[in-house]
């Protein structure tokens, strides 16, 4: 009969933290982000009707068919960027509830750029739903970074991060 011989076992799998309520609240409201940019996707998609007139007014020289094509060109990366945008929210969530460094960081930078594009946006003619659309999500996205930061997410991030090996 064969029985191996007993090894010191297998090195126990790391306990993962709990999140801090610092970080519960963010990975919320990351996920409220998800919402309002789905909300606004839709807003998008339901006022159309006024972007072939938008574009005929600022273009009025376009042929029909070139009015059609930036029409169509339009919706198409309204659809795409607003779809990524959710992804990008729920990925950002799902990585710093995990611990993640590198997603705080990340969240970070995304919030960085979504404040350029804000103040782009406000130098722009812009309907006021879209608008406020536009600074509820910058809300949300303040609020998430400041949470990401405190002392207590700090502490969560460095207790997550994989032990380094002796060499």
């Amino acid at each position: 009969m064969y029985q191996p011989y007993p090894t010191g076992g297998a090195e126990p799998e790391p306990v993962q933290p709990t999140p801090p309520p610092s970080i519960q609240n963010a990975v919320r409201l990351m996920y409220v982000g998800a919402a309002v940019s789905a909300v606004s996707l839709i807003v998008t998609l339901t006022t159309i009707g006024s972007l072939r007139t938008a574009i005929h007014k600022a273009n009025p020289a376009l042929s029909a068919a070139k009015l059609h094509s930036a029409e169509t060109a339009a919706v198409v990366l309204a659809i795409i960027l607003g779809l990524i945008g959710i992804g990008l929210w729920i990925w950002m969530a799902r990585a710093n509830k995990a611990g993640k460094n590198w997603a705080r960081i990340t969240a970070t930078v995304f919030f960085g750029l979504d404040t350029l594009s804000l103040l782009a946006a406000l130098r722009q003619a812009e309907p006021a739903l879209s608008r406020t659309i536009s600074l509820l999500t910058w809300l949300v996205g303040l609020g998430a970074v400041i949470l990401l930061w405190q002392k207590i997410s700090s502490a969560y991030f460095a207790a997550s991060a994989p032990a380094s090996r002796p060499r």
